[in-house]
């Protein structure tokens, strides 16, 4: 036995004391294949310092070996010394056996520094070089994967496909053109794909994209079974709740929506989402209470959610309780950018309230965002006709009733308030 296979067998055996001295032994007595060998598996293994104290003694013995250099750099980007590398890859000219490599190793280099654009450059370099080389394929398509550039990402693992590989580096391609595939909303080819992902890569993340591009696809039965094998293995897998419970709703049923909710809340007890979700599938359970309780606790989670602080206000308004909606909605017209739906419930509280002055302030707000909505001109119209504002109420009706013809009440309406003009 080498000393090289006699400090592998060490390492094994956890007896650092013999690794590291059968290692000196290795470098002294050992042929210069064996010390390459060894310190590819040193490698591997995490033992970057004794890995690269073999590569420079190779290096001294051959300084033409660029391989070597590659070797070098790659440990370097490893170990956070990426001046380091790039000296030993500025080294490695393009006439060079190792210069395919050494721009892969460069392409890794600026990626850790988030210098993409020259990361593409390196890659791109690579594939004119060597354009069905698999590693470069491959580096390629992780690359855009990594930027959620998935079409282009698609081309690259498909070419892989294409080649007969199944995974590369330890990746399984399948599943990351199912998951470029659904990020690009190509939810059939994705489907396809992820169905083929062998089993010991059906990551949660995998079997997760799996079930919601079946629900994306309409096949709600097939993405609830999906989703609740996920739960039952993972249940901290806190994305699989709202989906599963939106699984439930398409199919009608509220009372396991609820329950699924609720089983996510108590693993993930701020997910404001989940609260809004919440109160949405309660109001087809018609519990009003507990529909303004999750509303609440949404609110109060996320506070500059527009969306929920709306939902929260349209449910205030089916309630009637103007005063809560008012002091909900108020502090947010000091924005720079006022959405228009909160000067419409605004108007509509104060409507109520008989505070008309201020509810024809926001109606006039909301006007120009709405003016070719039937619903908000009928309510506008209605604030005329209670102001007596007779001129405005027939324009509005002459246009309320181009947009819906057929609307005979506000035909009958327009009729009345002409003969009366």
């Amino acid at each position: 036995m080498t000393y090289s296979e006699q400090m592998l067998a060490d390492i094994q055996k956890q007896d650092l004391t013999a690794a590291n001295r059968d290692f000196k032994q290795a470098l002294e007595h050992d042929n210069d294949d064996m010390l390459y060998s060894l310190a590819e598996e040193l490698y591997g293994l995490g033992m970057s310092q004794q890995a690269r104290q073999i590569y420079l003694h190779l290096l001294k013995k051959y300084p033409d070996e660029d391989e070597l250099r590659t070797s070098l750099a790659e440990l370097a980007i490893n170990d956070g010394h990426n001046d380091e590398a790039l000296s030993y890859l500025a080294q490695i000219k393009p006439s060079s056996g190792a210069y395919l490599q050494s721009l892969l190793v460069a392409a890794d280099l600026y990626q850790t520094e988030n210098e993409f654009e020259v990361t593409e450059e390196k890659l791109k370099e690579a594939y004119q070089i060597a354009p069905d080389e698999p590693a470069v394929q491959f580096a390629l398509g992780e690359f855009y994967y990594l930027l959620g550039r998935f079409d282009e990402a698609i081309n690259y693992y498909f070419a892989l496909i294409k080649s007969g590989y199944t995974e590369f580096a330890k990746v399984d391609i399948a599943g990351r053109l199912g998951m470029s595939y659904a990020q690009s909303g190509q939810f059939k080819q994705a489907l396809g794909y992820l169905k083929q992902v062998q089993p010991q890569y059906q990551t949660s993340d995998i079997r997760f994209q799996t079930a919601l591009t079946e629900l994306q696809l309409g096949q709600s039965k097939e993405a609830i079974s999906a989703f609740q094998d996920l739960i039952k293995d993972d249940p901290q897998y806190a994305s699989a709740y709202p989906e599963l419970a939106s699984a439930y709703v398409k199919e009608q049923k509220y009372q396991q929506a609820l329950k699924t909710v609720q089983e996510g809340l108590g693993v993930d007890q701020y997910n404001a989402r989940l609260f809004a979700q919440a109160a949405e599938i309660t109001s087809h359970l018609g519990n009003h209470k507990l529909m303004n309780k999750y509303l609440q606790k949404a609110h109060d989670l996320d506070p500059d959610n527009l969306t929920i602080t709306l939902q929260y206000s349209n449910f205030l308004l089916h309630q009637h309780n103007d005063q809560a909606n008012i002091k909900l909605l108020l502090p947010l017209i000091k924005d720079d950018e006022v959405d228009p739906q909160i000067y419409w419930n605004l108007a509509k509280s104060y409507n109520r309230l008989e505070k008309y002055d201020m509810a024809g302030k926001y109606y006039q707000a909301a006007l120009p965002a709405y003016q070719d909505d039937p619903t908000f001109l009928k309510d506008l119209i209605y604030y005329y006709q209670t102001m007596g504002e007779n001129d405005e109420l027939v324009a509005e009706l002459h246009h309320y009733l181009a947009l819906e013809p057929t609307d005979n009440e506000m035909q009958d309406l327009l009729e009345q308030y002409e003969d009366y003009l």
